[in-house]
């Protein structure tokens, strides 16, 4: 078999495992949001068979010899070229592939469906007695996955690898430990400060509907292309791109408390930017995938936090906001602005701000590390998470909702996730002080509801390059520069001396 044939074999079975992708995307997307809650149940079942069926695609023994067959030829040479991308893509895909038995496959994607929904009636009712079982068995196969995948230093590692591509526990460690030593120093300078938000500003009447309509039409004038995409109602936030053309994004809404929905819905917006902006024409392919969830995050991030919470964004939404909630009416700009940026220690992780945010994120990388090493177990996981929040947020979680099941994350399997969240952080103000250099004032263009040209920018830098470059290579070429957490503790550091006058 010629080079030419072995590409095109690939790429047919490639589309063929993101076509029963796209179909698992949608019942994932449907059992988040509208499933029977006597379906749960089969929908498991159904995922686990989908599951057992693209394993066994994705391990075909063909695939070794397709691969072997384009190994130094024409399509390998140049390394950031569309063919050679796909190329190592598929031979890192099938490698990690071949390692996971069929059963353990089938197994984890049974176990965390029906983990992801006995978590969402479980946290409600704060029953961690009927969730616990479900999460032992789920940290059981992660660690029986990370074994069969294979790691040099941390068991941790190898499920790190799948989300943040070369990335490793050791290598995040001096990042995570320059940002929180610079994190708490700020904190500490901001609890000393005598100037604090009005705390009635952050409850007041917020219907439903109105909060609905305002945040899409936000997200529209962000660049949202409803037409290919959706907003629903989730337990968690989330996005999932389904395929080209349908980009769906979730939220919740407390209709007493405008930042939890509004903020949430940019947040996915950013994701939903970036699925809609990858090179579509090679859908099916590697190429057309976000390069790693840390990437996907810093979209997320930036259009959450560097635009829809900075002071230019809302000179240009807040008199908009003031007509459709009467709760805004009477609230001048500079009141609500220093309100959606209060920096104030709290349990949950979603509702945090920008400055304890990461304390979070560090928090839950270390539980995650010492759960792959099998240094603790999930029984002990509640009062080693209540530890941790007493030493990093100064809180102890009254209930296991706010604490331990606060999040979707371990019931649906994603171990060595969270600390993609701190990396997008990371990237996301590097991406942004590049985006200033290279369009002028990004901040004023924002002011003027300008947001095509940074949209723009990160189209033609970012989204467009689908998985050509891994993480770092992707901020090196971007920036000219090295990783480096400095750029996000400066924003932080000048934003937040300003608004605290310290």
């Amino acid at each position: 078999m010629n080079a030419q044939e072995a590409y095109e074999k690939l790429a047919a079975r490639s589309k063929e495992l993101t076509h029963l992708g796209s179909a698992v995307a949608v019942l994932g997307w449907d059992q988040r949001t509208q499933i029977p809650y006597k379906g749960h149940h089969t929908r498991a079942q159904v995922l686990a068979t989908m599951a057992g069926i693209a394993h066994s695609k994705a391990t075909d023994p063909a695939i070794g010899e397709w691969l072997s067959a384009l190994d130094g030829s024409e399509f390998t040479k140049d390394s950031v070229s569309i063919e050679a991308v796909n190329y190592r893509e598929w031979k890192r895909s099938f490698k990690r592939a071949v390692k996971i038995p069929h059963e353990l496959a089938v197994e984890l994607a049974r176990a965390t469906a029906e983990g992801q929904s006995v978590w969402e009636r479980a946290r409600p009712g704060n029953d961690w007695s009927t969730f616990a079982p479900y999460l032992e068995h789920i940290v059981s196969l992660k660690r029986e996955e990370a074994e069969a995948l294979g790691y040099e230093n941390e068991p941790y590692d190898t499920l790190l690898d799948a989300y943040e591509r070369a990335e490793t526990a050791s290598n995040l460690e001096p990042i995570f430990r320059k940002l929180n030593e610079a994190l708490v120093k700020l904190l500490d300078r901001v609890a000393g400060s005598s100037r604090k938000p009005d705390p009635s500003l952050k409850r007041g009447n917020f219907p439903v509907q109105l909060q609905e309509r305002f945040a899409l039409d936000v997200a529209r004038q962000l660049g949202y292309d409803l037409e290919a995409g959706r907003l629903d109602i989730s337990a968690h936030p989330f996005t999932t791109g389904i395929g080209p053309g349908d980009v769906r994004i979730t939220t919740r809404y407390d209709e007493n408390y405008f930042n939890e929905s509004f903020f949430a819905v940019i947040h996915e917006t950013g994701h939903a930017l970036y699925h809609q902006g990858l090179p579509l024409e090679h859908w099916g392919t590697p190429f057309c995938r976000p390069i790693s969830l840390g990437v996907n995050e810093s979209q997320s991030r930036m259009w959450e936090n560097l635009v829809a919470r900075s002071k230019e964004f809302w000179s240009h939404f807040y008199p908009e906001a003031q007509n459709r909630f009467q709760a805004l009416s009477n609230v001048s700009l500079d009141d609500f602005y220093f309100s959606v940026n209060e920096v104030e220690p709290s349990l949950i992780r979603v509702e945090a701000d920008e400055v304890t945010y990461n304390l979070h994120i560090l928090l839950r990388f270390e539980l995650e590390v010492l759960l792959l090493r099998k240094d603790l177990e999930v029984l002990d996981l509640p009062d080693a998470w209540n530890t941790k929040t007493k030493a990093y947020l100064k809180l102890m979680p009254p209930d296991y909702a706010s604490g331990v099941m606060q999040d979707v994350h371990w019931s649906s399997g994603s171990i060595g996730y969270f600390p993609t969240y701190t990396l997008g952080n990371l990237y996301a103000s590097q991406f942004f002080a590049q985006a200033n250099k290279d369009l002028g004032n990004v901040t004023e263009q924002i002011r003027h509801g300008e947001f095509a040209p940074l949209l723009g920018w990160l189209r033609e830098k970012i989204h467009s390059q689908g998985t050509r470059y891994l993480p770092r290579d992707l901020v090196r070429t971007v920036t000219g520069n090295d990783l480096d957490p400095t750029y996000f503790i400066n924003y932080l550091e000048q934003k937040y001396s300003e608004l605290y006058k310290i």
